[in-house]
């Protein structure tokens, strides 16, 4: 029997949101081990001077504990 974990992380990209999302599942995967899936949970933008600065991702990451 498996038993999984799921936490939030946030991230962000001066990129786009599918590089913010790389970037958290690869800090993640530095000290969580077993990641099994990824859900993006919600997706925003930061605005500076009428221009996109920043995209931002909410990720819920599960994981199968040892």
């Amino acid at each position: 029997m498996s038993v999984l974990k799921v936490i939030e992380v946030l991230s962000s990209s001066e990129v786009s949101w599918e590089d913010a999302t790389q970037k958290a599942i690869a800090k993640a995967s530095k000290s969580v081990k077993n990641i099994r899936s990824a859900y993006v949970q919600e997706q925003s933008v930061a605005v500076k001077e009428g221009k996109v600065s920043e995209y931002r991702v909410n990720l819920k990451i599960t994981f199968e504990l040892e």
